[in-house]
């Protein structure tokens, strides 16, 4: 009669270990890539939305530029800001609305 064999018994085995840590290793690795790429992707957003802002404020002010050279636009801001008037018109001021006279 042949002898049964009797199970192997499984011995520790260090390359699983070894394996184990470095794919935990490069997991943790690939995972903090990805957070800093995200965070540097808000960052991006963030920079665009300043510079689409500052482009919007910079062609305001050329345009306001612009306006200031020429004249029937300096007389509109002299009259409405400053009441201004020319010369024999007797100025208008709309009175407050509750005031007894």
């Amino acid at each position: 009669m042949i002898p049964a064999r009797q199970p192997k018994k499984r011995r520790f085995s260090w390359f699983f270990v070894v394996l184990i840590l470095v794919i935990a290793y490069f997991s943790s690795i690939m995972i903090s890539q990805q957070m800093y790429l995200s965070q540097v992707s808000e960052d991006q957003e963030a920079a665009e939305q300043r510079l689409a802002a500052a482009k919007q404020e910079n062609e305001a002010l050329r345009q306001e530029r612009e306006n200031l050279n020429r004249m029937d636009y300096i007389e509109k801001l002299a009259r409405e800001e400053l009441g201004m008037t020319r010369q024999g018109e007797i100025p208008y001021s709309p009175g407050v609305s509750g005031r007894k006279q």
